[in-house]
């Protein structure tokens, strides 16, 4: 008997997959399985990893090769982030002593510290101009967690958000209108967005369990996020949703937890993180659930925080 599994769907590979299956039926011989991977898109993925001791930051081409150390301390580097351009990229790090801010080039050079704050800074996304910095903090140590805004040079610190409540992970919309956030203000993490003046803040998800980690499509039209649904036996899924709330769909459904969802600079794959066993690993999944990648594969260690690098 013979046996295929994937389709091409390119001129000359087709025919010979047909030609491969017409031969193998004839002979009544079995035929390999054979599986075609759509090309991903261009651009370098920035990642957190413990491989090396503790976390620090790295790029990868978006299949997965060429793994690269951009930082090298003995302390916690994570959460990075591409800038509008590629050019750059913010993290957070605890190399002066709590968590803070910090930029580099897309090579590792340059790392300089923007926030400089006794509170920890964290989750860190660029505005579409590339000019300043969204991200969650506090105002004074052991208060509840807001969403600030600062200049990409550390000045300019604001609030957009300001309650009894942990509001975090921001994105903002690569259209530059709307920022979205998780906060348990109405008694667990939901999803919610709001102008980038903290005004309108909207509540988007309506669920028992936790709703978390938005990320914006290209297009600003749709959201990623990631959901820890009754229906999914107490784990994180990735969904995605439009940028009003509705339409919300489910991609993965996985036994255990997918986090971080972060979209290509063209909109049709989505990065994520998916815990095994033990460790965390980086995998891709097309934006329509279909065609999910691992791209690091990793026994000893974790790889989270997945970042795309945007499309030039």
């Amino acid at each position: 008997m013979y046996k295929i599994f994937g389709t091409v769907v390119i001129g000359s590979l087709l025919l010979l997959a047909q030609a491969h299956t017409v031969i193998a039926q004839a002979f009544g011989l079995y035929l390999p399985l054979i599986y075609y991977q759509t090309p991903p898109p261009p651009g370098l993925i920035v990642f957190t990893s413990e491989r090396d001791g503790n976390l620090e930051i790295y790029v990868m081409a978006a299949d997965g090769s060429g793994q690269k150390r951009l930082t090298n301390n003995s302390v916690i580097d994570m959460m990075p982030a591409w800038s509008p351009n590629g050019k750059q990229i913010v993290f957070v790090s605890r190399r002066d002593g709590n968590y803070e801010l910090y930029i580099m080039n897309a090579d590792g050079s340059n790392q300089t510290r923007v926030t400089n704050n006794l509170v920890n800074d964290v989750h860190p996304v660029w505005s579409p101009n590339g000019q300043e910095l969204v991200f969650a903090s506090s105002e004074n140590l052991g208060d509840d967690g807001e969403i600030f805004v600062i200049n990409t040079d550390g000045t300019q610190r604001r609030v957009l958000t300001k309650n009894n409540a942990n509001d975090g992970t921001p994105a903002w919309s690569p259209d530059g209108q709307k920022i979205a956030f998780t906060s348990d203000r109405d008694g667990n993490d939901e999803i919610y967005v709001m102008n980038t003046n903290g005004s309108n803040q909207t509540r988007l998800t309506v669920d028992s369990s936790g709703d978390t980690w938005p990320s914006w499509s290209p297009n600003s039209n749709q959201l990623a996020w990631a959901s820890i649904r009754v229906a999914n036996g107490g784990f994180s899924d990735i969904y995605v949703m439009n940028a009003d709330g509705t339409g919300q769909t489910r991609l993965t459904d996985y036994a255990n937890h997918d986090d971080d969802p972060a979209w290509s600079g063209d909109g049709r794959y989505i990065v994520f993180s998916r815990i095994g066993n033990i460790y965390t690993d980086i995998y891709r999944i097309k934006a329509d659930g279909s065609e999910v990648v691992p791209l690091t594969q990793n026994e000893s260690f974790s790889d989270n925080d997945p970042n795309w690098q945007p499309a030039p």
